[in-house]
């Protein structure tokens, strides 16, 4: 690898404990071991209202999506772990990427997002492991112009996947997660080198 990439972890839920925050983590691991530079953010630490263009219209853009922006910007892969609510990715996750991807003067559109690698996975109290929601988030990232990797990870019955320390119990699972994070550090380093 020619370059140590930088890629952006975090997970689409604010729940402290969240099976998604853990499984991120992992997938993070993974970025880390393929040599790539890991910052973790837990969303709950940057919280925003939900975007409306009046808001923005009058007061501009929050403080916490300018802190946001200027994290995505200085990255160049993410990696998301992403609950289901209701077959679909959480409010929280949708409020983040919308605040993030308004446009901003002398700035490209979408900079945030735009020809950065993705990696996405679910983890979930059902028996699919989140994987409804995933479609829908992959979506959403190929529009605002991400390059989302076709390899993505549903954990089932995350209340019981999980070791106490948040590591997963089942290696194979474990060893696919970490994966998906080494495939997003290659891909980010061969678009970035």
């Amino acid at each position: 690898m020619t370059s140590n990439p930088k890629i952006l972890g975090f997970a689409g839920s604010l729940r402290e404990g969240s099976f998604n925050k853990m499984l991120v983590k992992t997938a993070c691991a993974g970025a880390e071991k393929a040599g790539a530079e890991v910052t973790f953010i837990d969303l709950a630490d940057f919280p925003l209202p939900v975007f409306a263009e009046d808001l923005e219209r009058a007061e501009g853009l929050p403080e916490n999506a300018v802190n946001l922006k200027k994290i995505f910007r200085s990255h160049h892969g993410v990696l998301i772990a992403s609950p289901e609510y209701n077959s679909s990715i959480s409010a929280a996750l949708k409020n983040v990427i919308d605040w993030v991807s308004r446009p901003e003067p002398d700035r490209p559109p979408l900079d945030c997002f735009a020809g950065k690698v993705a990696g996405i996975m679910s983890a979930a109290a059902g028996g699919l492991g989140g994987m409804r929601g995933l479609p829908h988030l992959r979506e959403i990232l190929q529009n605002i112009q991400m390059i989302v990797v076709p390899s993505m990870v549903a954990i089932p019955i995350a209340h019981q996947a999980f070791n106490d320390d948040g590591t997963l119990k089942d290696e194979r699972k474990a060893a696919a997660v970490e994966d998906l994070g080494r495939t997003v550090t290659e891909i980010a380093a061969k678009l970035n080198a």
